[in-house]
């Protein structure tokens, strides 16, 4: 691929599972800060590709601000950009107070209280899923246990209400798919929502859920994210208003369960394309801590994070203008040849492994990593336990989005 048919703005180039991969490559090589035109009314962006990049600007927040969004549209009006603000588009002491709210409740001593739960439901769904011999992996097991996870032990939520909580996520985080979308992003409809994160309708019914959440729980004694949220007044003093618990309720909803995921749903695929990787696993269960950090390596959930220039600055060399928008490619960093050998090669036994699957440091660290983590060592356990050998069983289907790299179907046949 030539550097001038680099797209990283053309969503259609991410439906093909080779091409995204394609363009970092080359644009690690011969532009690691590359200006990335866009159509209107975008202005364009710095994409940054290379994995030591990555972390330098991840963890400088002073010069490249989420507070002006960190997906790529550009919210002009100060009015939408706080209607719309959730945790992810904060910098500095809110950001840490409004974090500090939920941190100790996805720290990892607390996370691990939940093994033995998170084993028998783990074990139930799997039961189910391997029924059958042959089954769509999404459907019966990716989306299904962290979203379960999210609803029983965080949200306190009915497990009858999973299968609604999932078909939000799928509609909010398919805003750019046609299968997913109730009005497409890219499309003149999607006004009609510039009002709500990801311009999805989505968006207002989890709204509405969660206010009929905090309205039962406000001023109770339940330990439950939402009664967290609705009872405990932030560490800088200032309360959350409705639109804050609004923006924070649905951040949960759909981050606290795509990134597993999709997580789980590559790692399968990739086991299943690689069986001499999933035979080292059943041979040596103790490579599970490592084959974790794979996993997310090699899923990269979430392809990008936007941050904007707070000032003239540069980056490796290449001028940055105040206001421009800087996109972190996370993806690109994970199979950035510097920072892992061999960055092709699924390996379950790599180490080291700092991959930026979660951001790798700085303050938007992601928050559910200890949980996605334990999430993903039990399921695997589980799994390779009942599961003799894993192979694809018919097209895979991906996402439509160069935000979230994700795998709408995965066909599998089980042999127990």
């Amino acid at each position: 691929m030539r550097l001038d048919e680099v797209d990283l703005s053309d969503v259609d180039r991410f439906l093909d599972p080779e091409t995204p991969w394609r363009m970092f490559d080359v644009l690690r090589e011969r532009s690691p800060v590359h200006w990335q035109p866009e159509a209107a009314p975008n202005s364009g962006f710095w994409a940054v590709t290379r994995h030591r990049d990555l972390v330098a600007v991840n963890r400088d927040p002073d010069t490249f601000t989420s507070e002006q969004f960190t997906n790529l549209e550009e919210v002009t009006d100060p009015g939408l950009r706080d209607r719309r603000r959730s945790l992810m588009e904060t910098d500095g002491e809110r950001h840490r107070a409004m974090r500090l709210l939920l941190s100790r409740e996805f720290s990892p001593k607390l996370v691990s209280r939940y093994a033995v739960f998170l084993r028998g439901l783990t074990a139930s769904t799997l039961d189910t899923a391997l029924a059958e011999e042959s089954f769509d992996l999404v459907a019966g097991i990716a989306a299904e246990l962290p979203i379960m996870v999210l609803a029983r032990l965080m949200l306190d939520v009915p497990a009858a209400d999973t299968g609604k909580l999932i078909a939000w996520g799928n509609r909010i985080i398919g805003n750019n798919d046609p299968d997913c979308a109730d009005v497409l992003l890219e499309s003149a409809d999607s006004e009609r929502y510039k009002h709500v994160p990801f311009r999805s309708l989505a968006a207002l019914e989890i709204f509405e859920y969660g206010r009929e959440l905090a309205e039962k729980r406000r001023g109770g004694t339940g330990t439950d994210l939402v009664s967290r949220l609705v009872n405990t007044v932030p560490r800088d003093g200032v309360p959350l208003t409705p639109t804050d618990f609004d923006n924070y309720f649905l951040l949960l909803v759909v981050a606290g369960n795509e990134t597993t995921r999709h997580a789980i749903s590559a790692a399968v695929h990739a086991l299943a394309r690689n069986p001499a990787q999933w035979w080292r696993l059943k041979e040596n269960p103790a490579l599970i801590g490592t084959a974790v950090e794979e996993f997310l390596r090699w899923a990269s959930p979430v392809y990008h994070f936007r941050r904007t220039a707070t000032r003239d600055t540069e980056i490796s060399g290449q001028r940055v203008r105040e206001g421009d928008k800087v996109v972190l490619w996370f993806a690109s960093g994970n199979r950035d040849e510097a920072a892992f050998e061999k960055p092709y090669e699924f390996d379950v036994g790599r180490e080291p492994n700092d991959h930026l699957a979660f951001g790798l440091g700085g303050p938007h660290f992601c928050l559910g990593a200890a949980l996605a983590r334990l999430e993903l060592r039990i399921l695997f356990e589980e799994l390779l336990a009942r599961a003799e050998q894993i192979r694809l069983a018919g097209p895979v289907t991906r996402l439509r989005s160069n935000f979230v790299n994700g795998i709408k179907t995965l066909p599998v046949t089980v042999t127990r």
